[in-house]
């Protein structure tokens, strides 16, 4: 049946809830779990002196966060005894990222929270979820 299942993540307690689902998944099939965290690019201005934060620095944070955060999946697979492979990648949409790493890691299905973003800003932005849904070739599986 599934042999990869991708699992995105943002960091979010309800990331953390498909993750267990995932993990469930991946036990029932003997599938392995392939664990992504979307980092952020560097927001360039065009007034380049008043940036808060050197980019080094900026691009030396997002990696920490999104490294904490596929390590903290890769280590709850492993204690459940599922084999798990942790992925950062950059990108300015993460659900391309998302679709572009299932096409490239040739995963079977993507396991992934319903949203992340609430209110104004998930009404304004939409939902990742949403767009992964709307543009997937592979079945999606969405965890409430």
């Amino acid at each position: 049946m599934y042999k990869r299942i991708l699992f995105p993540t943002d960091g979010s307690e309800i990331t953390q809830k498909a993750l267990g689902s995932a993990i469930s998944l991946a036990k029932l099939t003997g599938a392995e779990i392939y664990a992504l965290s979307v980092k952020e690019p560097f927001p360039y201005s065009a007034i380049s002196e008043m940036q808060p934060v050197p980019p080094q620095e900026f691009y030396d944070a997002q990696e920490r966060i999104a490294a904490g955060r596929v390590q903290a999946a890769a280590d709850a697979a492993r204690a459940a005894g599922v084999t798990c492979h942790a992925h950062t990648v950059e990108a300015i949409h993460p659900w391309e990222a998302i679709l572009d790493h299932a096409k490239t890691q040739n995963c079977d299905v993507i396991v992934m929270a319903s949203h992340g973003r609430r209110g104004v800003t998930a009404l304004l932005l939409g939902s990742e979820t949403s767009r992964v849904l709307t543009h997937a070739t592979l079945p999606v599986l969405v965890v409430r």
